[in-house]
């Protein structure tokens, strides 16, 4: 038998060390300057939120948020970028998910996603600190030609009422897709929009990414795939049930400070993790349908934590809001706490 095969079968019979812990951890002890806070909030998606909802529930909840005084806000949207990718590409990426039109703001600006893209990054590279309307009726109408309908919003809502006008490049068509907007049940609007705009930020920053959770499948292949996930999620546990039901019931009261205080529990995250993850991984079918869906939900989360990361990657110990459906929040919790200068904020003790 040749020499490097006896060696070969030599270190084969070798005891494996245990798998050791987090090799990285530590690595940032002692760094200079402060840590970034990251608060990750579990949200409901509002636009499904029972007839007669009244944003004003979400007074409490907001109040709670100022005082943690975020320096980012995340939202749950696809960026620009990827929308404009997507739109390119739809039999690999499908056909988008929440990214918005951008006609009218194109033929209002003359720019096309990339282009709008640019003039922004560029617009706030000179940013003044004293802003005039005219320069925020700009941005705001740069956003939208970007498709970044929340940070358009945070443009128009700090306008003073009297200016909130069709001028310059905002003409009549956006101003009636931004007062739209405003009346619009969306957390990435009435949550991260209007929270942006009462602390003086001039934008949020939409992290959501599907360019890895799309999976290639139609016709009866497609029936059976979500055939097989649905019937996976089935078997969620009692307790996980009865959350859904208590989620479902918090949504009717006229204060959704309780609601958000349910949705940040670590113990109900877990079991919502549990249920969207542990019956797929277990499920018996031959083509492993449910484990596809998995793999795709961690590449997502994966990249939405990527887009976060890469909003404060100048701005060491920043402090950082991310809104997110409350099915993410472990992931991010988890991933984001392994990064160095990070540190992740209580979210049930701050609603406390």
């Amino acid at each position: 038998m040749p020499r490097f095969v006896r060696l070969t079968l030599l270190f084969l019979a070798l005891p494996l060390p245990a798998v050791a812990g987090n090799l990285l951890a530590g690595l940032d002890e002692g760094m200079a300057g402060p840590r970034a806070q990251v608060l990750v909030l579990a949200t409901t998606h509002l636009r499904y939120m029972p007839a007669g909802f009244d944003a004003q529930a979400l007074g409490p909840l907001m109040r709670r948020l100022e005082k943690f005084r975020p320096d980012i806000i995340t939202v749950e949207l696809q960026p620009p970028a990827e929308c404009d990718l997507v739109k390119r590409r739809p039999e690999k990426y499908g056909e988008g998910y929440n990214c918005p039109k951008t006609d009218a703001a194109k033929a209002a600006t003359g720019l096309d996603i990339p282009a709008a893209l640019l003039a922004v990054e560029q617009t706030l590279k000179t940013w003044p600190a004293q802003p005039t309307a005219a320069q925020r009726r700009t941005l705001a109408a740069l956003f939208l030609a970007t498709g970044d309908t929340p940070s358009a919003l945070v443009q128009w809502l700090r306008l003073p009422a009297e200016e909130r006008i069709a001028a310059e490049q905002l003409d009549a068509a956006l101003v009636a897709q931004l007062e739209k907007l405003a009346q619009q049940n969306d957390e990435s609007l009435l949550i991260g929009a209007r929270l942006a705009a009462r602390l003086g930020l001039e934008r949020v920053y939409a992290i959501d990414n599907h360019t890895g959770d799309f999976i290639e499948v139609e016709g009866e292949e497609e029936k059976l795939f979500w055939a097989q996930l649905q019937a996976a999620w089935q078997r969620k546990s009692a307790q996980a049930s009865r959350d859904e039901a208590q989620t479902q019931a918090l949504k009717q009261a006229p204060d959704l400070l309780p609601l958000y205080r349910h949705l940040n529990r670590p113990d109900v995250l877990r079991r919502l993790a549990e249920s969207n993850v542990s019956p797929a991984m277990r499920d018996p079918s031959s083509q492993r349908y449910p484990q596809w869906w998995v793999a795709g939900w961690e590449i997502r989360n994966l990249r939405m934590v990527a887009n976060i990361r890469e909003t404060f990657r100048e701005r060491p110990g920043a402090r950082v809001l991310s809104i997110v459906g409350a099915s993410h929040k472990p992931w991010f919790d988890h991933w984001l706490g392994q990064l160095q200068g990070v540190s992740i904020v209580d979210a049930a003790r701050l609603l406390d």
